[in-house]
C-alpha cells in the first residue's frame, strides 16, 4: 500500500470514529430528555455513568490524530482535516457533558416535583439532534452549504431558549415556593442551547477545513 493510500485509510477511520461519537452524543441528549420527562432519576444516574465512555472515545480520536500528525507530517488541507477532527471530537464530548448536566438536573428535580415540563424543551432537543446529523454530514462531505444551514437552526433554538427562560421567570412569580425546581428547567434549556452552540462550532470548523480561513456562524 502506498503512503498516500495508507494516509487516506487512516483518515477515513478517523472520520468513522467521529461519526460514531456523534451518534453516541446525539443518543446521550435523547436519553437525557427522555429521563427528564419521565422523571426517571435512576435513568439519569445511568446517563452520568455512561459519559465516561464518550470521554474515552474522544481521547482515542485525539490519540490517533496526533499519531497521524507525527507519522505523516501532512500539510495544507490534509493537515486541516486532522486538526479539525480533533476540534470536532472535543465539541462532541462537551455536547455530551451538557446531556449529563440535564441528567443531573433531573436528579435535582426528583420524582415528584409537581411541575409540568414544557414541550418546548423537547422541541429544542429534537432540533439540536437534527443539527448533529447535518453537521456530521457537512464534515463528512466537506460541504459548506450544509454547514451554513446550522446558523439558521441555531437561531431558532436561541429564540426558543429565550421564550422558555421568560416562561420560567413568570412561573417563579406565581409559584415562589417552587423556584428551585423552576430554575432547574431554565438551566436545562440553557444546556440544550449550549449543546447547539457547539454544533455551530463544528460548522465553523467545516468552513475552515474547506476555505482555510475562519468564518463565524454564531454572529
Amino acid at each position: 500500500m502506498s503512503i498516500r493510500a495508507h494516509f487516506e485509510e487512516e483518515l477515513n477511520d478517523l472520520k468513522e470514529q467521529i461519526k460514531q461519537l456523534s451518534i453516541d452524543t446525539k443518543e446521550s441528549l435523547d436519553a437525557a430528555i427522555h429521563v427528564l420527562y419521565a422523571a426517571d432519576v435512576e435513568g439519569a444516574k445511568r446517563i452520568m455513568e455512561e459519559d465516561s465512555i464518550i470521554d474515552q472515545k474522544e481521547e482515542k480520536i485525539n490519540d490517533d490524530a496526533i499519531l497521524m500528525l507525527a507519522k505523516q507530517q501532512p500539510v495544507a488541507r490534509d493537515l486541516r482535516r486532522i486538526i479539525i477532527a480533533i476540534k470536532i471530537s472535543s465539541d462532541l464530548e462537551r455536547m455530551a457533558d451538557h446531556s449529563t448536566n440535564i441528567a443531573k438536573a433531573t436528579i435535582h428535580l426528583g420524582k415528584s416535583h409537581g411541575i409540568e415540563v414544557t414541550p418546548d424543551l423537547k422541541q429544542m432537543a429534537i432540533m439540536a439532534m437534527d443539527m448533529v446529523d447535518l453537521a456530521v454530514k457537512a464534515f463528512e462531505y466537506e460541504d459548506i452549504t450544509l454547514a451554513s444551514k446550522l446558523a439558521e437552526l441555531d437561531d431558532v433554538i436561541d429564540e426558543k431558549y429565550g421564550s422558555i427562560v421568560k416562561e420560567m421567570l413568570e412561573l417563579t412569580a406565581v409559584n415562589p415556593e417552587q423556584i428551585q425546581h423552576i430554575m432547574q428547567m431554565a438551566y436545562i434549556a440553557r444546556y440544550i442551547e449550549r449543546f447547539a452552540d457547539h454544533i455551530t462550532n463544528i460548522g465553523e470548523n467545516v468552513f475552515y477545513l474547506v476555505k482555510g480561513k475562519t468564518y463565524y456562524l454564531n454572529n
